[in-house]
C-alpha cells in the first residue's frame, strides 16, 4: 500500500502488519501517487511542480521531471501497459511521456504537451485500452482526448496532408517530421527534436534534471543531500548514421499520439459539460467505453463515451463528491 501526503512524503506500507517499509521525501506537499504496472516503481507529483519516479528495487529516485517550474502538478497517470506517463497541472496543461525500456533502464521521453483546460486540472486518467485520455477540471468539464493513430479524424487529416504533398507524421514513417509543440509557458522544458537522417537527434536521458535527485532509503534513513534546481532539462545526444539502428528514444518519438493540426492538441473526442461545479475525479469502465465522473455539485454521473450522453446520474451526497472508484465486472476474471 502506498500513500502520499501534504507532509511532503510518499510512504510504502506493509498492508497486513501496518509497518512502514519506505519513506520518500518530496520536500513539498504531494498531490498524487500511482503504482507502475510493473509493480516495481512509483510515480508521484507535488505542489512545487515536480514529478518523481521511485525505483522500489533500488530504493531510490530514478527520474525527476519538472514540466513547468513552480506550477503544481495535480495528477499523474500511467498506462496499463506501462508505455505512457501523463500529468496535468494547475495551468490546465497536459504532458505526455513515452516510457521506453532500454535494456535494464527505463527512459522517459517527452512526446506531447498541450493546454487541455483553461482552469485547474484536477485529474488525468489514461483508459485501460490506452486509446483515450480523460481530464477533469475546475472549469466544470471533463474532456476525452484520443490517443489512437487509427482514430478516423486523425487518419482523414493524415490522408489530406498526404494528398496535398505534405510529409505525414506516423509511427511507421521514419522520414516524417515530429510536430514541434513547445511548452505552453514558452520555456524550453519540452524540447523540439531535430531530425538527422529521419531520426530525432535529441532524446531524454535517464535522469531528466541536471543533477540527480537525492536518494532515500527506508523509513529510518534520514539522508538529505543537496539537490540542484535546474533551469533546463538534461538530454543525451543520440547521433545517427544511415548504418546505425535508431535508439529506443528515437523510436518512441516517432510513436506519438495524433495531433489535431487545427488546435495543436490531441484530438478532442467529447466534452462532458453538464457538471455545475468542479469535476474532481473519474474512472473508466474495463472496456474503456464508459466513464464515471464526480463533481462538487454532489452528483456522480455515468457517461457513454461514444455518444457523450449521461446513462445514469447518482445523487445522495450532501456535499461535493470528490473521489470515485469503479469495480467493473465486464472484464473477464
Amino acid at each position: 500500500m502506498v500513500t502520499s501526503s501534504e507532509d511532503g512524503t510518499v510512504k510504502v506500507w506493509e498492508t497486513r502488519s501496518g509497518s512502514l517499509q519506505r519513506n520518500y521525501n518530496h520536500k513539498s506537499p504531494v498531490n498524487d501517487v500511482v503504482i507502475h504496472p510493473n509493480q516495481g516503481e512509483l510515480i508521484s507529483c507535488d505542489y512545487s511542480g515536480t514529478i518523481r519516479v521511485w525505483d522500489l528495487g533500488e530504493n531510490r529516485c530514478s527520474h525527476q521531471l519538472i514540466p513547468e517550474e513552480d506550477v503544481s502538478v495535480a495528477s499523474v497517470s500511467v498506462a496499463s501497459d506501462g508505455s505512457l506517463l501523463c500529468a496535468g497541472n494547475n495551468k490546465g496543461n497536459v504532458y505526455l511521456w513515452r516510457m521506453v525500456q532500454d535494456h535494464d533502464l527505463t527512459k522517459i521521453v517527452p512526446i506531447a504537451t498541450f493546454q487541455a483546460h483553461k482552469d485547474y486540472i484536477t485529474r488525468v486518467l489514461l483508459s485501460p485500452d490506452v486509446k483515450h485520455l480523460a481530464t477533469c477540471s475546475a472549469d466544470h468539464t471533463a474532456r476525452i482526448w484520443n490517443l489512437d493513430p487509427e482514430y478516423p479524424p486523425a487518419k482523414a487529416a493524415a490522408e489530406a496532408r498526404a494528398a496535398a504533398g505534405e510529409e505525414v507524421q506516423g509511427p511507421n514513417n521514419a522520414s516524417s517530421p515530429i510536430p514541434q509543440t513547445p511548452a505552453p509557458n514558452g520555456k524550453a522544458h519540452m524540447y523540439q527534436p531535430q531530425l538527422t537522417n529521419g531520426v530525432p537527434e535529441t532524446a531524454a536521458s535517464q535522469h531528466t534534471t541536471v543533477d540527480r535527485p537525492h536518494e532515500y532509503g527506508s523509513s529510518s534513513d534520514s539522508r538529505d543531500g543537496p539537490v540542484s534546481h535546474p533551469t533546463q532539462r538534461d538530454f543525451d545526444y543520440e547521433g545517427s548514421t544511415e548504418n546505425e539502428e535508431p535508439s529506443p528514444q528515437s523510436l518512441a518519438l516517432l510513436e506519438r499520439p495524433p495531433i489535431d493540426p487545427t488546435t495543436n492538441t490531441l484530438y478532442l473526442e467529447t466534452t462532458l459539460a453538464v457538471h455545475q461545479r468542479w469535476v474532481w475525479d473519474c474512472a473508466f469502465s474495463a472496456d474503456s467505453a464508459y466513464l464515471v465522473t464526480v463533481c462538487s455539485d454532489h452528483y456522480a454521473r455515468l457517461w457513454e463515451l461514444a455518444s457523450g450522453q449521461i446513462i445514469r446520474q447518482y445523487s445522495g451526497h450532501h456535499r461535493g463528491a470528490v473521489c470515485v472508484a469503479l469495480n467493473d465486472y465486464s472484464e473477464p476474471r
